[in-house]
Protein backbone atom coordinates (compact mmCIF):
# COMPACT_ATOMS: atom_id res chain seq x y z
CA UNK A 1 0.00 0.00 0.00
CA UNK A 2 1.73 3.63 -0.83
CA UNK A 3 0.92 6.19 1.34
CA UNK A 4 -0.69 9.18 0.47
CA UNK A 5 -0.63 11.13 3.28
CA UNK A 6 -0.41 14.58 2.18
CA UNK A 7 0.90 17.37 4.48
CA UNK A 8 -2.36 20.43 3.88
CA UNK A 9 0.10 23.15 3.87
CA UNK A 10 2.26 21.56 0.97
CA UNK A 11 0.77 20.72 -2.77
CA UNK A 12 1.07 17.48 -4.01
CA UNK A 13 0.61 16.60 -7.84
CA UNK A 14 -0.45 13.90 -9.77
CA UNK A 15 1.10 13.50 -12.93
CA UNK A 16 -0.89 12.84 -16.16
CA UNK A 17 0.59 11.35 -19.37
CA UNK A 18 0.64 13.54 -21.38
CA UNK A 19 3.09 15.90 -18.74
CA UNK A 20 5.56 12.72 -18.59
CA UNK A 21 5.36 11.96 -22.47
CA UNK A 22 6.51 15.59 -22.93
CA UNK A 23 9.06 15.97 -19.88
CA UNK A 24 10.55 12.64 -21.70
CA UNK A 25 10.37 14.36 -25.39
CA UNK A 26 12.75 17.32 -23.89
CA UNK A 27 9.66 20.08 -23.59
CA UNK A 28 11.90 22.55 -21.54
CA UNK A 29 8.94 24.12 -20.10
CA UNK A 30 7.40 21.11 -18.59
CA UNK A 31 11.04 19.67 -17.24
CA UNK A 32 11.71 22.83 -15.55
CA UNK A 33 8.58 22.83 -13.88
CA UNK A 34 8.83 19.34 -12.57
CA UNK A 35 12.42 20.04 -11.48
CA UNK A 36 10.83 23.03 -9.09
CA UNK A 37 8.83 20.43 -7.27
CA UNK A 38 10.30 18.28 -4.34
CA UNK A 39 10.31 14.45 -5.11
CA UNK A 40 7.57 13.53 -2.44
CA UNK A 41 4.90 16.10 -3.69
CA UNK A 42 4.73 14.10 -7.07
CA UNK A 43 2.59 11.43 -7.47
CA UNK A 44 1.93 9.16 -10.66
CA UNK A 45 -1.00 7.34 -11.11
CA UNK A 46 -1.24 3.41 -11.83
CA UNK A 47 -3.53 4.06 -14.70
CA UNK A 48 -0.80 6.54 -16.14
CA UNK A 49 1.81 3.66 -15.89
CA UNK A 50 -0.35 1.43 -17.98
CA UNK A 51 -1.05 4.01 -20.73
CA UNK A 52 2.71 4.08 -21.11
CA UNK A 53 3.35 0.98 -21.40
CA UNK A 54 0.46 0.47 -24.23
CA UNK A 55 2.15 3.20 -25.90
CA UNK A 56 5.60 1.54 -25.56
CA UNK A 57 4.45 -1.65 -26.88
CA UNK A 58 2.55 0.50 -29.99
CA UNK A 59 6.44 2.37 -30.28
CA UNK A 60 9.10 1.18 -32.87
CA UNK A 61 11.30 1.60 -29.96
CA UNK A 62 9.71 -1.01 -27.70
CA UNK A 63 12.44 -2.54 -25.58
CA UNK A 64 14.06 1.16 -25.02
CA UNK A 65 10.20 2.25 -24.03
CA UNK A 66 9.37 -0.71 -21.65
CA UNK A 67 13.00 -0.19 -19.70
CA UNK A 68 12.83 4.06 -19.55
CA UNK A 69 9.10 2.98 -18.23
CA UNK A 70 10.06 0.20 -15.69
CA UNK A 71 13.75 2.60 -14.83
CA UNK A 72 10.88 5.41 -14.02
CA UNK A 73 8.29 3.18 -12.32
CA UNK A 74 10.92 1.84 -10.08
CA UNK A 75 11.66 5.34 -8.08
CA UNK A 76 7.85 6.69 -8.95
CA UNK A 77 5.34 7.03 -6.34
CA UNK A 78 2.43 5.51 -7.93
CA UNK A 79 -0.96 6.07 -6.81
CA UNK A 80 -3.07 2.56 -7.07
CA UNK A 81 -7.07 2.20 -7.37
CA UNK A 82 -9.27 0.99 -5.22
CA UNK A 83 -12.90 0.72 -3.71
CA UNK A 84 -12.68 4.43 -2.93
CA UNK A 85 -11.44 5.36 -6.62
CA UNK A 86 -14.66 3.13 -7.70
CA UNK A 87 -17.29 5.07 -6.05
CA UNK A 88 -15.54 8.68 -6.88
CA UNK A 89 -15.35 7.25 -10.80
CA UNK A 90 -18.75 6.41 -10.57
CA UNK A 91 -19.96 10.07 -9.37
CA UNK A 92 -17.58 11.46 -11.78
CA UNK A 93 -18.64 9.37 -14.78
CA UNK A 94 -22.27 10.00 -14.38
CA UNK A 95 -21.84 13.79 -13.57
CA UNK A 96 -20.10 13.90 -16.77
CA UNK A 97 -22.98 11.97 -18.46
CA UNK A 98 -25.56 14.72 -17.06
CA UNK A 99 -23.40 17.27 -18.57
CA UNK A 100 -23.41 15.25 -21.94
CA UNK A 101 -19.07 15.69 -21.35
CA UNK A 102 -17.99 12.15 -22.34
CA UNK A 103 -13.82 12.13 -21.29
CA UNK A 104 -11.82 8.85 -22.28
CA UNK A 105 -12.01 6.28 -19.67
CA UNK A 106 -8.94 6.67 -18.33
CA UNK A 107 -9.13 9.97 -17.68
CA UNK A 108 -12.05 9.54 -15.65
CA UNK A 109 -10.04 7.47 -13.41
CA UNK A 110 -6.94 9.30 -13.12
CA UNK A 111 -9.43 12.28 -12.22
CA UNK A 112 -10.97 10.00 -9.75
CA UNK A 113 -7.43 9.35 -7.62
CA UNK A 114 -6.65 12.99 -7.97
CA UNK A 115 -10.10 13.49 -5.94
CA UNK A 116 -9.78 11.06 -4.10
CA UNK A 117 -6.54 12.25 -2.25
CA UNK A 118 -6.91 15.62 -2.79
CA UNK A 119 -4.11 15.87 -5.24
CA UNK A 120 -3.44 18.41 -8.09
CA UNK A 121 -4.10 16.84 -11.45
CA UNK A 122 -0.94 18.49 -13.48
CA UNK A 123 -2.29 17.64 -17.20
CA UNK A 124 -2.36 19.09 -20.80
CA UNK A 125 -6.02 17.83 -21.07
CA UNK A 126 -8.55 20.76 -21.13
CA UNK A 127 -11.43 18.05 -20.48
CA UNK A 128 -10.67 17.39 -16.90
CA UNK A 129 -12.17 20.98 -16.58
CA UNK A 130 -15.58 20.03 -16.36
CA UNK A 131 -14.56 17.76 -13.81
CA UNK A 132 -16.34 19.16 -10.25
CA UNK A 133 -14.19 19.38 -7.65
CA UNK A 134 -10.83 18.37 -9.37
CA UNK A 135 -7.91 20.59 -8.43
CA UNK A 136 -5.74 20.98 -11.68
CA UNK A 137 -2.30 22.54 -12.98
CA UNK A 138 -2.50 22.73 -16.43
CA UNK A 139 1.23 23.05 -18.20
Amino acid sequence: MVDISVDPLSAAFLIDTNVLIDSWSGDAAVIQALERLPAEAIFVPVIVLGELYFGARRSTRVVENLARIDTFAATATVVPCDLATALDYGEIKTALRLLGRPLPENDIWIAALAIQHGLTLVTRDAHFDHITGLTLDHW
